[in-house]
């Protein structure tokens, strides 16, 4: 028989772990409750975030806290690092919101510089016959491949070292407003009129654009309406030429159609009236709401020539179907501090591409008799 000492020393031992499973049951619910708290998958995203940015942080203070694997392999020796994902999708963000191109074109992310794409071009042999009748199709081929010309958008950025060590200076909001304002410079530029020699295509920038309908031009090359006057609107029905404009656009890419002109030409547009009297341009409800002409929607892009003899000032189409993107996933950067003493040079680099896809979503109308 055990003695008293035994026992109470099993007693106190089974207390013990009574207490310690009952810490275990109460850390688990409270762990439970949680993880099911309303915004807790947030909180998570966050948490990732807040990482990132304390690594951007300390890589731009210190050239530190970016892991090494991170080193881009055809910079490394030059302390080239990948952006972290959050960031460089906030730079992608801001870039959306005010480059009218990028924002109604179609925009891939590709992981290969060879990136192209396959366009059906219709039009294949069709008709009626009897049972041994002939049948005849056409000697041109039913897809097209579009390759957008790639090329590396890049923005210098120079600051104090004492700046940047300075606590209270926001590294993360002036590092991501000098890219996105730089990138967007340079983007509006070559989506619209880039010559392709490392940098994208500009859909005014390729094959010179024609007035012969879709069934007749070449792939590759957009149709334009003209206005009926060198350098201006026609003298009488200078509203015409935005009927003749959308008429032109097949009905299959209406859906989605936008105006792209400069503030310059909108100034002019908002002007005219039809033979009623009436305001071709209708001014959006609210200040998030675009203005429409015609009904559709008015994109302004500044980079967009403005009126003058022969110009081609206004476009009117389905970027998503007329015009690609293609974003090289990822962007570099590299932090130099020695080449000017007391100075941080962070340069910021991504790869991006772009060119016309479908030249039968995109009409321009061009200011010439």
């Amino acid at each position: 028989m055990a003695d008293g000492n035994t026992l109470v020393e099993v007693k106190n031992l089974f207390s013990n772990t009574q207490a310690e499973v009952q810490q275990l049951a109460d850390r688990l619910a409270e762990l439970e409750t949680n993880a099911n708290r309303p915004g807790a998958p947030f909180a998570k995203a966050r948490d990732l975030r807040d990482g990132a940015k304390a690594q951007m942080i300390d890589f731009l203070r210190t050239g530190q806290g970016l892991e090494a694997k991170q080193l881009q392999g055809n910079v490394g020796a030059q302390g080239g690092f990948a952006v972290p994902e959050q960031i460089d999708r906030m730079v992608l963000d801001q870039l959306v919101d005010i480059t009218p191109v990028r924002r109604v074109a179609q925009v891939v992310k590709t992981t290969s510089p060879d990136y192209a794409k396959l366009i059906g071009r219709r039009g294949t042999g069709s008709g009626w016959t009897s049972e041994t009748g002939t049948r005849t199709s056409q000697d041109t081929p039913n897809l097209a491949q579009v390759k957008p010309s790639m090329g590396e958008l890049y923005t210098y950025g120079t600051v104090t070292r004492h700046l940047l060590e300075d606590a209270a200076f926001d590294i993360e909001a002036w590092l991501i407003e000098n890219i996105v304002t730089e990138f967007a410079v340079q983007e509006g530029a070559a989506f619209v009129s880039g010559d392709g020699v490392n940098k994208p295509v500009g859909f005014l920038a390729g094959d010179a654009p024609v007035s012969t309908g879709d069934d007749t031009r070449d792939f590759g090359t957009l149709q334009f309406i003209a206005t009926g006057a060198s350098g201006d609107f026609a003298a009488s029905d200078p509203d015409n030429v935005f009927f003749d404009t959308v008429a032109a656009l097949k009905p299959g890419y209406r859906a989605g159609a936008v105006w792209m002109m400069n503030s310059t030409t909108s100034a002019a547009v908002r002007k005219l009236k039809d033979t009623d009297g009436r305001s071709l341009w209708v001014d959006g409800l609210t200040e998030a709401q675009p203005s429409r002409l015609l009904g559709y929607p008015v994109e302004i892009a500044e980079d967009m020539p403005d009126i003058a003899a022969d110009s081609l000032s206004i476009a009117f189409g389905n970027f998503q179907r007329g015009y690609i993107i293609a974003d090289r996933a990822g962007m570099t950067m590299i932090r130099d501090e020695v080449t000017q003493p007391g100075f941080i040079k962070l340069y910021a680099a991504r790869r991006t591409g772009g060119t016309v896809a479908d030249s039968n979503a995109i009409k321009l109308i061009k200011f010439a008799n």
